[in-house]
């Protein structure tokens, strides 16, 4: 206990090894790269095709929610809200989402092979692995949500073989104060 009366639990040996021991970084480097090459290769598929963001931009996308909301009208695997929104929201700006989904998946490929800010392109992945998974497509999106999360959790340690290494000194975290001078 310290004098603020706030007791402090101490971290255990195997989390603080991979979430905060630069040992571990070839571990989260196998998995960044991995999990980075899958969201690159789903985006550049996308970016590259007519129908994401071509002349025909949002018609993938709108197939897509069109197969989503089926599954809702089921009962299936699509829950009502996200069918809900899927119809009221997304679909009537297929275009920009179709874009925002595609260009979306490169930066997060991107940033997870180069290691630049990995924590927060494992979250924008996580985030659109879930965002498959409400729309009830499971294919890799379970895999890659739980491999993206733990790199959220590794975010100090998963960009050290990469461009973190540089990057998160200089860029600091919102909860340490900068030394003026």
């Amino acid at each position: 206990m310290n004098n603020n009366n706030v007791i402090v639990i101490p971290e255990n040996p195997v989390s603080r090894f991979l979430f905060s021991d630069s040992r571990s970084a070839l571990i989260w480097l196998i998995i960044r790269v991995y999990v980075g090459f899958a969201w690159l290769k789903a985006g550049w598929g996308k970016v590259t095709s007519d129908a994401w963001t071509g002349e025909n931009a949002g018609a993938a996308l709108q197939g897509f929610i069109g197969g989503a909301l089926a599954k809702s009208a089921e009962g299936g695997d699509v829950s009502g809200w996200y069918a809900t929104f899927l119809e009221n929201v997304v679909l009537p700006n297929a275009k920009v989402f179709g874009f925002m989904v595609a260009y979306g998946e490169v930066l997060v490929g991107l940033g997870l092979i180069f290691g630049l800010l990995t924590g927060i392109a494992a979250f924008f992945g996580a985030f659109m692995n879930v965002s498959f998974l409400f729309a009830g497509t499971l294919s890799t999106n379970p895999l890659l949500f739980i491999l993206a999360t733990w790199l959220v959790l590794a975010w100090k340690v998963a960009g050290w073989y990469g461009l973190d290494r540089w990057a998160l000194p200089k860029l600091g975290t919102p909860w340490t104060k900068k030394e003026k001078g």
